[in-house]
């Protein structure tokens, strides 16, 4: 279970990074919503396997290749998803997934069907497609999404992991929220990258990462680096001579102030 595991966690990222590659609004949008949906199949897949008393983990192979097109993104995608299909097991979970991959196998087909869809991708190119900026906003930009990407994507998994591992109600339920957060942020960031001409996937998870001991030190340790984040957010909008672009920054940063009031609430007298 954990090499299918494995693949489904990948199958997730090429998903989800085939909606951020593409520009089409309504394509990239669907498939944005096919990606959190096979997140969900990540997370009833691993209470499965702990239910057997047996475990996973995040190692993962794939790589992110530079498709040129509309429809060489869609074409890999159907490839993959037929591919991870034959080592699918019997029961209602993979049931339930096969019924949703159907479907967005169906939605594949249909946009494959029309050449219209068949536009060109930028999100490799190297292309500053996102705004006329000085090339030390662009430079601090750039480090800032390829740090806070991979920042999001860890979170991700990482508070997955551990409302798994959780009894209590409270802490579940702050994980959830602090993972959805996460998802928006990594597909806000995701897709500036695209429009930067540089998308590129998160590095991968080592376990210390995840496997968390000391879930106190783990908390006080994410809050520092939170602050770090706000930081951040604060000097690229005042750094970056573009009122939409530091506006968003700015509302970045007020949402980071109430991540660390959830994160907060892990603590013994939270």
């Amino acid at each position: 279970m954990n090499n299918l595991y494995k693949t489904k966690h990948e199958l997730w990222l090429k998903i989800l990074f085939s909606s951020f590659a593409i520009d089409d609004e309504a394509i990239k949008s669907k498939l944005y919503d096919f990606s959190q949906m096979a997140f969900r199949h990540l997370k009833w897949m691993a209470e499965a396997i702990l239910s057997q008393n047996e475990e996973y983990d995040y190692d993962r192979d794939m790589v992110l290749y530079k498709r040129e097109s509309v429809f060489e993104v869609l074409t890999a995608l159907k490839e993959e998803i037929l591919q991870a299909q034959k080592h699918y097991k019997e029961g209602a979970l993979f049931q339930r997934i096969l019924s949703d991959e159907a479907y967005l196998l169906d939605y594949i087909d249909t946009l494959l069907g029309n050449e219209q869809n068949n536009q060109k991708i930028e999100a490799f190119s190297m292309k500053n497609r996102l705004k006329k900026l000085e090339q030390t906003s662009l430079m601090s930009l750039t480090m800032f999404l390829f740090e806070e990407s991979y920042k999001e994507y860890e979170l991700i998994m990482v508070y997955a992991y551990m409302q798994q591992r959780t009894n209590n109600l409270k802490q579940y339920d702050v994980f959830q929220d602090l993972i959805d957060e996460s998802h928006f942020h990594l597909k806000s960031f995701a897709n500036m990258m695209a429009k930067l001409g540089i998308l590129a996937l998160p590095r991968p998870l080592h376990e210390l990462s995840y496997k968390i001991t000391d879930l106190e030190k783990f908390i006080e340790e994410g809050i520092k680096e939170e602050e770090a984040a706000k930081e951040m957010c604060r000097e690229l909008s005042a750094s970056i001579d573009d009122e939409e672009l530091s506006k968003f920054f700015d509302f970045i940063d007020a949402q980071e102030n109430y991540h660390i009031e959830l994160m907060k609430r892990l603590l013994p007298n939270g």
